[in-house]
């Protein structure tokens, strides 16, 4: 049921900012000195941070593993979100592409999936929740099609792709992806426009040096970006896979991500969405509307349905 309601460190900084992350606190000097030395230790090198187990939520502690976009770290991507969560033990798992400060040749989506295993395993978690926007919403798919046993739900942001051939041959995926092939900065500004609905103004570039964590992203990003579109899995995976399922997106938002939503929910049979009006990939909605967005995760993770 439905309810109403990427390549040069340009682009780069100007998504972080662009999601808000300067009314999270991450704006000022200060803030962003205090977190230099743990994202200058490379983002994704294989570390979960989790938050002290100290509430609990109708007397159930929720384990979930949150996996950021191509760009921004979890830590930073996430933090308007977390204090809006109590009795979630959040695991912030940063993508396996950034454990080196280049992508090793033969990365693939099957790193990503290795990397979610060894963060649960590493915590002692047989079951989890997963929640992940764009790259790692889309690796959270890739996730729960290859170990559905042990994902206890699946929270969707706008993933980058959902692997099937609809969304390849997707005129909106095929628009993003072209933007790649571009020299930069032209590749910046076509990218912002991609993501975006057709008559939407991208966010403007904020001045400034970007954060020490943007050092790796121009190598990889790219990489990352082959490997999405590399990678194969069989829908019928999707159909297998019972839990519950929620897909978010923006209402500005370029139009493959409601196509997206309309094509997962004839997959997956507990599917659920909800569109945020006035938002998009650049703004999205654990950034711009946290304290909505908690409420509707904690609601989720607690139906009877969801572990």
């Amino acid at each position: 049921m439905h309810s109403q309601a990427p390549a040069a460190r340009a682009y780069d900084y100007a998504k972080a900012r662009a999601c808000r992350l300067s009314t999270a606190g991450y704006g000022g000097r200060h803030d962003r000195d205090r977190h230099q030395d743990r994202a200058s230790a490379g983002p994704g090198r294989r570390r979960a941070l989790g938050r002290p187990r100290s509430t609990t939520w109708a007397g159930v502690m929720t384990d979930v593993i949150f996996l950021p976009g191509a760009i921004t770290p979890a830590e930073v991507g996430y933090r308007p979100l977390l204090d809006l969560l109590p009795g979630v033990n959040a695991l912030l798992k940063d993508l396996e592409i950034y454990a080196t400060d280049r992508p090793a040749p033969d990365y693939s989506v099957d790193d990503e999936i290795r990397g979610i295993d060894a963060v649960a395993d590493q915590a002692g978690l047989r079951q989890f929740h997963l929640y992940g926007h764009s790259a790692g919403a889309a690796c959270a798919l890739a996730y729960a099609a290859a170990h559905p046993q042990r994902v206890l739900s699946l929270a969707l942001n706008e993933p980058a792709t959902d692997f099937t051939p609809a969304d390849r041959a997707d005129p909106g995926s095929q628009e993003i992806d072209a933007t790649t092939a571009l020299p930069a900065p032209a590749s910046v500004a076509a990218f912002m426009r991609a993501v975006v609905a057709p008559g939407v103004t991208p966010p403007v570039p904020p001045a400034g040096p970007p954060p020490p964590w943007m050092a790796n992203r121009p190598a990889a990003l790219p990489a990352l970006a082959q490997a999405l579109r590399q990678y194969r899995l069989d829908p019928a995976a999707y159909a297998a896979f019972t839990r519950p399922v929620l897909f978010t997106f923006g209402s500005l938002t370029n139009p493959r991500w409601r196509a997206m939503r309309d094509r997962l929910q004839a997959y997956f049979p507990a599917f659920t969405s909800q569109e945020f009006e006035g938002l998009h990939h650049l703004n999205t909605s654990h950034q711009a509307e946290p304290d909505r967005t908690a409420k509707i995760l904690m609601n989720f993770w607690h139906t009877e349905h969801a572990g």
